[in-house]
C-alpha cells in the first residue's frame, strides 16, 4: 500500500512517505482517483481508458509508462518461485524476507 512506500531523499532528512508520481496501468484511470491522488501531491501516470471524453495527458508522461515493463518483468521472474506465487506465510515479515530472498536470486542469477 501507498502507506508503506518510503522514498529516499537525495540529502538528508526523513524519508518521504510518499512517492511524487504513481506508474500504473489503464485499468487505474478513474477521475476519482486521480483527484485523491493530487490532493496528496502525488501525480498519476496512466493511459486513457477508451471513449474517454476529456484527455488529460498529451502523451510526454506516458514517457515513464514505458519503463512500467521491466517492473512488470520482474515480478513474471518472482513468480516462478512457487513459495511466492502462493503465499503460505500469515506473517507479512516472513512473506517480505521470501520476496528479498527471491530479488536477491534474481539479482545473482543476472550476473
Amino acid at each position: 500500500t501507498l502507506q508503506s512506500v518510503s522514498v529516499p531523499r537525495a540529502g538528508r532528512g526523513r524519508p518521504r512517505n510518499r512517492p511524487a508520481r504513481l506508474i500504473c496501468d489503464r485499468a487505474y484511470d478513474a477521475q476519482w482517483l486521480r483527484e485523491q491522488l493530487a490532493a496528496r501531491g502525488i501525480e498519476l501516470i496512466c493511459p486513457h481508458r477508451r471513449g474517454r471524453k476529456v484527455q488529460l495527458q498529451d502523451g510526454r508522461p506516458l514517457r515513464r509508462y514505458r519503463k512500467r515493463w521491466k517492473i512488470e518483468r520482474t515480478f513474471a521472474h518472482l513468480g516462478n518461485y512457487r513459495r511466492l506465487l502462493i503465499r503460505h506465510e500469515r506473517l507479512l515479515p516472513l512473506y517480505q524476507a521470501f520476496f528479498h530472498l527471491g530479488c536477491l536470486l534474481l539479482t545473482l542469477k543476472r550476473f
